[in-house]
């Protein structure tokens, strides 16, 4: 039997926003396993599924960059918001996503590509100017999408300038039909996407496993009611359809018209765009998103300094 410790609670009530007491009590029942004890509480209406796990610590800034029917979104982190807002931080996350353009988009592919304004790659300019500012800085997360004819249109949000904010999205709309329309409505659907964070694009593309942990939880929720299995399957097999509906962005209600779905206003498009419009890829990047900020106690480090 694993040990229950106070830090255990401490992490799941962060986690999932519940009671001291409901934590202990779902870590004793799944044995410390933090996920399934998670999903206890969700089954027992005590958290909530979309209760984000801590504060990010990562700074820095997100960066987009466009070229004919490719765009790369690229993540560089840095210590403080402070260099975050530097010109040469800045400048230097503008570099590296051009130069993502020219490569597959992998954070491997990225750091060893040429940056043309040291002439080194990428990670070396990348050294040399935490050595130059005085911080560490991290090249954490890029991403390319491409399409042979449409747009790969860009969205950044909380912008520090051009191209450069807190989360940049990508979405790739593969069609014949007007540029011009197809990146009005790419921008609209970009916007979306960083509002909302679908899950995927349609809703057989959701991870399997991703729909089989809610499915276990809609049924543990549902047998809390006492009603018969049959009846349970019946209120599962709703609720994992409300699911996918919510998590698959074409299903989505569109944020800019709710009264239509994402996929409504994409097919909506295409009549002033004068072809169809598949939406083939999207990438959304959060600064920081899934890096847990180191706390510290300010007052407890001054009297252990005062303390000698």
């Amino acid at each position: 039997m694993t040990e229950i410790t106070a830090a255990m609670v401490k992490e799941l009530r962060e986690k999932s926003g519940a009671g001291m007491m409901d934590c202990k009590k779902a870590l004793a029942e799944t044995n410390g396993d933090m996920e399934a004890a998670i999903d206890w509480l969700r089954a027992k209406g005590i958290a909530k599924a979309d209760k984000k796990s801590g504060r990010t610590a990562a700074e820095g800034l997100i960066g987009v960059a466009t070229m004919g029917h490719k765009a790369v979104v690229v993540e560089l982190n840095s210590e403080t918001d402070f260099v975050a807002r530097n010109d040469a931080f800045q400048d230097l996350i503008r570099g590296i996503a051009q130069v993502a353009l020219t490569t597959d988009g992998t954070v491997d592919a990225v750091s060893a590509a040429n940056y043309p304004a040291t002439g080194k790659t990428v990670a070396d300019s990348i050294k040399d100017a935490i050595a130059t500012i005085g911080e560490n800085m991290t090249l954490r997360r890029s991403a390319a999408l491409e399409v042979p004819h449409g747009v790969v249109a860009t969205y950044v949000h909380n912008a520090a300038g051009d191209g450069i904010g807190k989360l940049g999205v990508l979405v790739a709309l593969k069609s014949e039909g007007d540029k011009a329309v197809l990146n009005s409505i790419g921008r609209q659907v970009a916007m979306h996407i960083a509002a909302t964070n679908p899950l995927a694009i349609r809703a057989e593309e959701v991870d399997a496993a991703v729909a089989e942990r809610e499915r276990n939880v809609f049924i543990e929720q549902a047998r809390e009611s006492g009603k018969p299995e049959a009846i349970i399957e019946k209120m599962v097999d709703g609720r994992m359809r409300k699911f996918f509906e919510e998590v698959a962005l074409l299903s989505q209600a569109f944020v800019i018209n709710p009264d239509i779905t994402v996929g409504a206003a994409v097919k909506e498009a295409e009549k002033e765009a004068g072809a169809s419009i598949e939406v083939t890829g999207m990438v959304r990047l959060l600064l920081g998103e899934g890096v847990e900020k180191e706390e510290s106690d300010f007052a407890a480090e001054v009297a252990a300094v005062a303390k000698g």
